[in-house]
């Protein structure tokens, strides 16, 4: 009984067991290794981050013009391993899992204890996995702050909608409803006809019926980042975001308006325009706690449109 009560009682960083060597060797190759810096370049797919969701609030920019933001709060997120598997067609997949929201060793799985002992992370709430290009592995331990992303850039949003229960059609699908008059009788909000006759005799599948709404992942696509700061690690974003407050969301650069846009620009040679306006580089591979120390507390992107209060003349 004490052997199975002895590993409770040791705390995470006196703990060595044989995977642990691994670790530190690797902390002593980064920090060994070469004095130039990675670069990001428009081929390069960096990882996300975990975040939580701390609600929505309104800001102005400097014409005066109220914006909407969602506050989003990294909690200790850090890299717990490095993902490298060979698919059937020899091609190799590469991926950096992220683990985010400290938990008390008691209530971790030992299974998972052993993989945040061997990673030298404290146990975590999530852990997630973001696909990455080969050049966009980070260390194993490494804490990812607010400055892994730059204001002015876009990002996706992914989590889980608020779950609303069974819902009707009109709600739900967003149907107009019969009239609300004109003899219409009790069916004011029915969804009407959902087949046709004896042929083909049953409704298509796929049909836009009564069911449940909410509670699914969503992609919020292209958000704006309005704002960083770096002392809360806070990352203020334009617009709303799935889920409910304090729930957690797995944040990255945006697909269409960052990663497939530069790869487009640059196959085109058009170099000045590989990254949104005012963004000049992304931090890479990631943006680290250690960043973060060297930049100013809050940062602040300028306004992407012109100010609403000027009367519109056509050029």
């Amino acid at each position: 009984m004490l052997r199975l009560l002895l590993p409770q009682l040791i705390p995470i960083e006196r703990c060595r067991l044989l995977h642990s060597s691994i670790v530190s060797l690797a902390k002593e190759s980064a920090a060994s290794g070469d004095a130039t810096p990675a670069k990001w370049s428009p081929s390069s797919i960096r990882t996300g981050v975990i975040a939580r969701k701390r609600g929505m609030a309104t800001l102005w920019d400097e014409h005066g013009a109220a914006y909407p933001v969602t506050i989003l709060q990294l909690e200790n997120c850090q890299v717990t391993a490095n993902v490298e598997t060979v698919r059937k067609d020899s091609s190799v997949y590469h991926a950096v899992q992220v683990a985010a929201t400290d938990r008390p060793w008691k209530t971790t799985t030992r299974q998972m204890r052993g993989h945040f002992t061997k990673a030298g992370v404290q146990p975590k709430l999530i852990v997630k996995e973001f696909p990455v290009t080969e050049d966009a592995h980070v260390p194993v331990g490494t804490t990812l702050s607010a400055a892994h992303f730059v204001p002015g850039q876009y990002v996706d949003v992914i989590g889980k909608s608020i779950g609303k229960g069974y819902a009707g059609t009109m709600k739900r699908w967003n149907f107009h409803g019969q009239s609300a008059s004109h003899g219409t009788s009790i069916s004011h909000r029915s969804a009407g006809s959902t087949g046709q006759h004896q042929d083909p005799g049953r409704v298509w599948p796929g049909r836009k019926m009564a069911g449940r709404l909410g509670g699914e992942r969503i992609t919020q696509q292209n958000l704006y980042v309005a704002r960083i700061d770096n002392k809360l690690n806070l990352i203020y974003v334009r617009g709303c975001v799935p889920g409910f407050d304090n729930a957690h969301l797995l944040v990255r650069d945006a697909k269409k308006r960052v990663t497939q846009l530069a790869k487009q620009h640059d196959e085109r040679g058009w170099t000045e325009n590989i990254l949104p306006k005012g963004v000049v580089d992304l931090p890479f591979p990631a943006g680290t706690a250690e960043l973060a120390k060297s930049l100013p507390p809050v940062i602040v992107a300028p306004s992407n449109r012109r100010s609403p209060f000027l009367p519109y003349t056509s050029s």
